[in-house]
């Protein structure tokens, strides 16, 4: 895509003259804040960004963009934007999606945008709810979790974003709270340099139907000792103190302090982001104590589009035909009088 120097925009210029309707209180505020912020200092075109949504609250974003924008059909925005970039490639292409969009009606096309590396960013609202149609379980809501559709409690395992979409070859993931715009920000940044499909799995709170869905790691009193937000190349160490940090112990991940048992700050397992055996990727984004935010995974591989180049050079090269005519006159052709 292309790049510009010559205008140095703000977060107002991306901003719509929309009405913002959202529930007061959901950290949707926060995502588009966080975008906004964001794409001014990835200095791409305002006129080369679109964002591509399905269906639910988080799906009323392309409205509040002052981009090209489209509002999809409910679980198909991957397909959609595939579409679109292929078309054409120059374009920054988002993707805004729900834990119901992508992870229900829209589950093929999600694990499919990931596997084939299309180069372009998914941005998955997660609340672990359906909240445009007002609080039905969704596929990552807990069990046991009492819902408009599940009054005795939820009886289905959910999905782990993460997980699902490792297992799906991504080569790109993100984890962040809804409650931290800074290092939301710079996700956000950091994801458009990649060159290939990148997922931020957001963990966003529904004020209405699930509120404090992930206040046990997200609230500001317990987020620096419930979570590990991992850098590449950087030991794995969190805490209040910053005196805990991860080991690996035989196939298991451990939690571990520093100054106890002979522990020091070297023997602590450094964040590899960008190795392509993502069997360490997997198990960070399994961890529950503590919970990995950050980019937990960034393995530089070739993109569909490229791929697809390749092919078609090959193709071109190796054929006998220059033009279309070639190709309809190249077998047997009769005249019609």
């Amino acid at each position: 895509m292309e790049t510009t120097t010559e205008k140095k925009y703000t977060f107002k210029d991306f901003a719509s003259d929309q009405e913002v309707r959202w529930c007061p209180g959901c950290d949707d505020y926060v995502i588009l804040r966080a975008m906004q912020k964001a794409l001014p200092e990835m200095g791409v075109k305002k006129e080369d960004v679109v964002f591509i949504s399905g269906i639910g609250c988080s799906s009323r974003f392309p409205y509040y963009m002052n981009t090209y924008g489209m509002h999809s059909i409910h679980g198909r925005a991957p397909a959609i934007a595939t579409g679109v970039k292929l078309a054409n490639p120059d374009l920054s292409v988002w993707v805004i999606t729900g834990d119901g969009d992508s992870m229900a009606i829209g589950g093929n096309h999600f694990i499919h945008v990931l596997r084939r590396n299309v180069n372009l960013n998914v941005i998955l609202f997660n609340n672990e709810i359906y909240g445009l149609t007002k609080g039905q379980f969704s596929p990552t809501s807990l069990v046991g979790q009492k819902t408009k559709s599940s009054p005795y409690g939820n009886t289905q395992q959910p999905f782990s974003p993460g997980e699902l979409a490792i297992g799906a070859q991504a080569r790109f993931f993100a984890r962040i709270g809804g409650n931290t715009p800074k290092e939301m920000t710079q996700i956000f940044i950091d994801c458009e340099k990649f060159k290939g499909t990148s997922l931020i799995e957001v963990l966003q709170n529904c004020p209405i139907f699930n509120d404090g869905c992930f206040d046990e790691f997200t609230d500001k009193k317990v987020r620096e000792d419930k979570q590990l937000h991992v850098e590449h190349g950087k030991p794995m160490i969190f805490g209040k103190e910053r005196d805990k940090g991860l080991v690996l112990n035989g196939l298991k991940l451990e939690v571990v302090t520093i100054g106890e048992n002979g522990i020091e700050q070297e023997d602590l397992l450094v964040h590899n982001a960008k190795e392509e055996d993502p069997t360490m990727h997997q198990m960070l984004v399994r961890l529950r104590y503590p919970l990995v935010t950050g980019i937990i995974r960034s393995f530089d591989d070739v993109t569909l589009e490229e791929r697809k180049d390749v092919q078609t050079k090959e193709v071109k090269a190796n054929s006998k035909f220059r033009k279309t005519d070639d190709l309809f006159f190249a077998g047997d052709i009769y005249k019609v009088d």
